[in-house]
C-alpha cells in the first residue's frame, strides 16, 4: 500500500509477484488469485502498449494492456477454481466473455469461456466445497514486534483446519508465548507485561444476504458461499449471569455479551488474515436470547426436514435427535423453561415493555408445531424396526405438545409444504434454504380460542347474526383473503391445505335462518331419522352441547346451519342456538302414515328397489311330451 500510495508502481507489482509466489508454495490459491487481481486492476481493456514497469518478469515485450489483462484473467480464473472459489471465477469469467463477444469478437473463445462457466455453476451446486473457519488472535504484551503489540486480528484458517491445530502451528512460531485460557479482554497487567500472550478463539462471520437473494428461495450451496466469504463482520458470544441463579430454570437470567468485530478489508483478500479495526460489545437479555435460540432451531429444523424428504438415502439419525430435542420434555426440558422465565404475571408486570418480545417467542413457539409434524411424518415414513419404539414415543409426545400450544398460542399454518420439490425446466430439483424470516413471514397464525367461542357463544336471531358473530366472520374473512394471497405465491401441498368457504354473510339470503354452530350436519347426533317416532323423543330430550374445535384444521367459518331442514314459519320460533328445534304436534295414529304430514317435519327418505333376476322357466319332463 505504501509503494502504491506513492505511485511506485514498479516496486508495487513487483512485491504482488513475490506474495503471490509465497502463496503458492503454501497453497494458498484464493489469495494467490486476489493478489494477482491487484495487478490487472491496473490494467485497462485497450489496444495501448504496456509500459515496461506493468509487464512481469516473465512476461514479454510489446503486448498490449488488453492482452496482459487477458492473462492474468486466465491465471487468476485457474487458481480461484483450485480454491474453489468459483462464484468470483464466474465473476471475472463474464468480464470476459462480454469483451470477447462485443469487441473482439473471437467466438471460439467466448465458446470456452462459457463452457468453463457451465462446469463451475455445476461444481457450486454438486461438489464438496468445506467452508473454512475464522480465529480470533490477540497478541499482548511488550514482548512483540511493534505491529503486533496489543492488536487483535482475524485470522482465516484452511480446509478441515480446527481450532488445536491452529494454536499450535501458532505458538510454534512464538515459542515463549503464553496461551491465555480467558477469552475476555485482558487489563494493563498483561498489555503492559514484557512477555508474550496470545489469546485466540473461534468467531463466527456475519452473514449479509445479497440484494437479488432477499426474500427468495435460494438454495442452501448458494448461500453458503456467502456465509464464509465476503464478510470482514464476525461476532463472539459468551454467556454470562446477572443476579441470583435460579436453581430451577437457568434461562431467566441467561446474559449474553456479543462482540462484534469489523476488518480492515473483506475475506477472503491478498492475505490469511487482517487486523480488527473496531470492536463494539452489547448485551442480549435473556428473552432476546430465547428468541434467537427458537429461531435458529426452526431454521434448522425446517432446513433438515426439508433434505429427508428430499433425498431419502440420508441418514435419519440427525432428524431423530433433532425431534427428541424438541418432542421430549425430558430430554431438553421442552418450551416448559420458557413459560416459567418469561410468560408468569410476575415478568411481564416487571418488564412491562417485553410484551411484544414475549408475542414473538409464543408465535415462534407455535411456529414449530407444523414444522415437528412434518419431521414426525417422514420420520416414520424412513423409521426401521429397531426405531419404531422410538418413533412411537416421539408421536405420543408431539399429540400432548400440540395440544397444550395450540391451546395457548394458537394454530400455525404455512402456506407452502417444506417437503415439497421444485423441479426447473430441465428436471433438476430446486431445494431452496428457507432462512427464519421467511419462516415467520410465511406462516398464518389463527387462535383456537376464537375458534371455539364462535362455536359455542354465536347466536342466531330472525333478524341475522349477532354483533359477536360479525366480529368472528370478519376475523374469518381477514384469514381466507391472507390465505388467497398466499396461495398465488406458493404452492400448497395435501397435508397443508387451507380450508377455505365462503363467510356466512356471503351467499345466503337475508330471509333465510342459519343453522347454529354448536350444531353441524357433520355431527352424527343430528340424522335423519332425528324427527321420526319416539327416536325422536330420546334425541332431542337433552340439549347438544357445542362440538370441541379441532386441533387439526384451521378457524373457518361455518355456513351450514340445522334451521335449513324445517320450514320457514318453524325457523322463525328459534331465538337461541342453545335451544332444540320444536317437537312435532302430536296427531292421530291414522295421521302418522300420511306421508304428506311426514314431508313437513322430516326429508324424503330415498326409496331402496331391488334388482331381481327374472325367475327361471319351469322345469320339464319328458313324460309331457307325447311320444
Amino acid at each position: 500500500n505504501f509503494y502504491k500510495e506513492k505511485k511506485r508502481e514498479d516496486i508495487y507489482i513487483r512485491y504482488l509477484y513475490k506474495l503471490r509466489d509465497l502463496h503458492l508454495d503454501c497453497e494458498n490459491y484464493t489469495e494467490a488469485a486476489y493478489t494477482l487481481l491487484l495487478h490487472a486492476e491496473l490494467l485497462e481493456w485497450s489496444d495501448k502498449t504496456c509500459a515496461l514497469h506493468l509487464i512481469p518478469r516473465d512476461g514479454e515485450h510489446g503486448w498490449t494492456q488488453q492482452e496482459l489483462k487477458e492473462r492474468l484473467f486466465h491465471e487468476i480464473i485457474c487458481y480461484l477454481d483450485k480454491g474453489k472459489m468459483w462464484e468470483k471465477a464466474i465473476e471475472l469469467g463474464k468480464q470476459l466473455a462480454k469483451m470477447h463477444e462485443s469487441h473482439m469478437f473471437d467466438f471460439m473463445e467466448l465458446s470456452e469461456l462459457l463452457k468453463k462457466q457451465a462446469k463451475f455453476y455445476e461444481q457450486i451446486m454438486h461438489a464438496m466445497r468445506p467452508q473454512p473457519e475464522y480465529f480470533a488472535v490477540g497478541y499482548y504484551g511488550l514482548g512483540f514486534p511493534s505491529f503486533l503489540r496489543n492488536k487483535m486480528f482475524i485470522y482465516r484458517g484452511k480446509e478441515y483446519e480446527w481450532l488445536e491445530d491452529f494454536i499450535l502451528k501458532l505458538l510454534s512460531q512464538f515459542p515463549n508465548a503464553v496461551r491465555m485460557t480467558s477469552t475476555a479482554p485482558p487489563g494493563d497487567d498483561i498489555c503492559n507485561s514484557p512477555g508474550q500472550h496470545i489469546q485466540c478463539f473461534n468467531v463466527k462471520p456475519v452473514l449479509t444476504v445479497p440484494h437479488q437473494f432477499k426474500d427468495k428461495g435460494v438454495p442452501e450451496q448458494i448461500l453458503n458461499y456467502y456465509r464464509y466469504n465476503e464478510v470482514d463482520q464476525f461476532q463472539y458470544s459468551r454467556a454470562f449471569r446477572k443476579g441470583e441463579k435460579d436453581p430451577d430454570n437457568e434461562f431467566a437470567t441467561m446474559w449474553i455479551e456479543r462482540t462484534t468485530y469489523i476488518t480492515a478489508y473483506r475475506f477472503p483478500g491478498i492475505l490469511k488474515w487482517f487486523e480488527v479495526k473496531s470492536v463494539s460489545v452489547e448485551e442480549i437479555s435473556p428473552l432476546m436470547n430465547a428468541i434467537e435460540t427458537m429461531e435458529i432451531a426452526n431454521e434448522k429444523l425446517s432446513n433438515l426436514v426439508q433434505q429427508q424428504a428430499c433425498d431419502r438415502s440420508l441418514s435419519i439419525n440427525p432428524l431423530s435427535m433433532m425431534l427428541s430435542g424438541i418432542v421430549d420434555p425430558a430430554v431438553m426440558g421442552g418450551f416448559s423453561n420458557y413459560e416459567k422465565a418469561f410468560f408468569t404475571d410476575t415478568y411481564i408486570q416487571e418488564h412491562p415493555g417485553d410484551h411484544e418480545r414475549i408475542e414473538v417467542l409464543k408465535h415462534l413457539t407455535a411456529l414449530q408445531i407444523p414444522l415437528l409434524e412434518d419431521g414426525i411424518r417422514i420420520h416414520g415414513e424412513k423409521t426401521t424396526e429397531q426405531l419404531k419404539p422410538l418413533h412411537n414415543h416421539l408421536v405420543t409426545c408431539f399429540q400432548d405438545l400440540r395440544e397444550k400450544v395450540e391451546k395457548l398460542y394458537g394454530v400455525i399454518t404455512l402456506p407452502c409444504s417444506l417437503t415439497e420439490k421444485k423441479k426447473s425446466r430441465v428436471g433438476s430439483v430446486v431445494m431452496p434454504y428457507i432462512l427464519s424470516s421467511t419462516l415467520r413471514r410465511m406462516s398464518t397464525a389463527s387462535t383456537l380460542s376464537s375458534t371455539s367461542s364462535g362455536l359455542s357463544s354465536g347466536s342466531v336471531s330472525s333478524d341475522g347474526p349477532s354483533s359477536q358473530d360479525v366480529s368472528v366472520l370478519s376475523r374469518s374473512e381477514e384469514d381466507n383473503r391472507i390465505a388467497r394471497k398466499n396461495r398465488k405465491e406458493w404452492s400448497v401441498s395435501k397435508s397443508q391445505v387451507l380450508l377455505e368457504k365462503k363467510s356466512d354473510t356471503d351467499g345466503v339470503s337475508p330471509d333465510r335462518q342459519q343453522r347454529p354452530k354448536s350444531l353441524q350436519l357433520g355431527d352424527r347426533r343430528l340424522t335423519l331419522s332425528l324427527f321420526q317416532g319416539v327416536s325422536s323423543q330420546l334425541s332431542l330430550s337433552n340439549q347438544l352441547s357445542p362440538l370441541p374445535a379441532s386441533p387439526y384444521t384451521p378457524n373457518t367459518p361455518r355456513s351450514s346451519s340445522y334451521s335449513s331442514l324445517l320450514s320457514e314459519n318453524d325457523a322463525n320460533t328459534i331465538d337461541t342456538p342453545g335451544t332444540p328445534p320444536p317437537m312435532p304436534p302430536k296427531r292421530h295414529p291414522h295421521e302418522i302414515d300420511n306421508l304428506a304430514i311426514t314431508s313437513e317435519f322430516s326429508p324424503p327418505l330415498p326409496v331402496k328397489i331391488e334388482n331381481k333376476p327374472p325367475p327361471p322357466p319351469p322345469k320339464t319332463r319328458k313324460s309331457m311330451f307325447p311320444s
